[in-house]
């Protein structure tokens, strides 16, 4: 049997199943490039986005309209009740049956998203023992991250995982740091060792990477405080108020354009107030997941600021997966 290796160090079967994937910031256009793509390839989309899995978050997630999609099938959006808990594991399982689904009916799977552990764990067949959670130790992170700060969080993790530490220290997501101190508190070991162990598996997809970005990062903040402006329009507050007034789980809570908006409806903020909150929250998620993307050096590189016309950037997309 055939293998061969990507950047990661993964190994690939040689007759493993191609995808494509479309990865970058919020905002940078994924899903309107994924669809036309995915018409011209015969394809259909598999999101990786953990929010847009969550049932009535519609807006705040940016979930593509009906129009958006122009047809086009999409998997995994919009079918796990907002009060469970949903994790990798179960989104490596999940997309994977939807990916060989695609596959066997002679479509072109895409795998399209913004959520970097989702895409990296499918592509590169990450494997998960079944995954124990501890929420009550994950809030009691979550408040000392509150009270002390992020450098609080990375002493803890260096105190046993120091190579998860210096890699997560620039990167500043406090969600994954309080996720590795969590897993090796209730599973016994390290992320990294889970992640080494998990390199020996193979992977069976033939993956060809596409990212959307901007190199003015003005711009990007431009179209996300406009994204902001135009989920005012279409009514964020009335779905922000009905997501807020019931129960939600350990995962979907941490959804971007609900808790931002929580100090409005307590009376303690001016609506304008949280919205530039969520405006910079959103441009901080952005960064993260530039910070994330770049460490994959499979990637191909498409700056939308580069390009005169949307055709001529999907011109250019389009070379990309011939040539893959």
């Amino acid at each position: 049997m055939k293998l061969k290796s990507n950047s990661a160090g993964c190994d690939i079967l040689e007759n493993s199943i191609k995808v494509v994937s479309i990865v970058g910031p919020t905002a940078s256009g994924k899903t309107k490039l994924a669809v036309k793509l995915a018409k011209k390839f015969n394809g259909e989309i598999v999101s990786a986005d953990s929010m847009q899995i969550y049932k009535g978050m519609q807006i705040a997630t940016a979930k593509p309209t009906f129009d958006e999609t122009e047809g086009i099938k999409h998997h995994l959006i919009d079918f796990v009740s907002p009060d469970e808990t949903y994790s990798v594991a179960m989104f490596v399982k999940d997309a994977s049956k939807c990916i060989a689904d695609i596959n066997l009916r002679g479509k072109l799977p895409f795998i399209v998203g913004g959520t970097g552990l989702y895409v990296d764990s499918l592509l590169n067949n990450i494997t998960f023992n079944e995954e124990q959670r501890d929420e009550k130790l994950s809030l009691e992170l979550r408040k000392i991250y509150e009270v002390q700060g992020i450098d609080t969080l990375l002493e803890m993790l260096s105190e046993f995982d120091i190579d998860s530490a210096n890699r997560l220290k620039a990167e500043r997501n406090p969600k994954r740091i309080i996720r590795a101190i969590e897993f090796y508190k209730t599973t016994g070991i390290t992320i990294t060792e889970q992640n080494e162990k998990s390199k020996l598996e193979k992977s069976p997809y033939s993956p060809i990477k596409i990212g959307l970005n901007f190199k003015d990062r003005a711009k990007l903040y431009e179209r996300i405080n406009k994204r902001v402006d135009l989920m005012l329009e279409n009514g964020l507050v009335n779905e922000a108020k009905d997501v807020l007034s019931n129960k939600l789980s350990f995962t979907s809570v941490k959804a971007i354009g609900y808790k931002e908006l929580l100090p409005y409806f307590n009376g303690e903020k001016t609506l304008d107030e949280c919205v530039e909150k969520l405006k910079m929250e959103t441009r901080r998620y952005a960064k993260r997941q530039i910070t994330w993307f770049k460490r994959d050096l499979d990637i191909n590189w498409l700056y939308a600021d580069d390009y005169n016309s949307f055709e001529e950037l999907l011109t250019d997309a389009v070379e990309i997966i011939k040539k893959g």
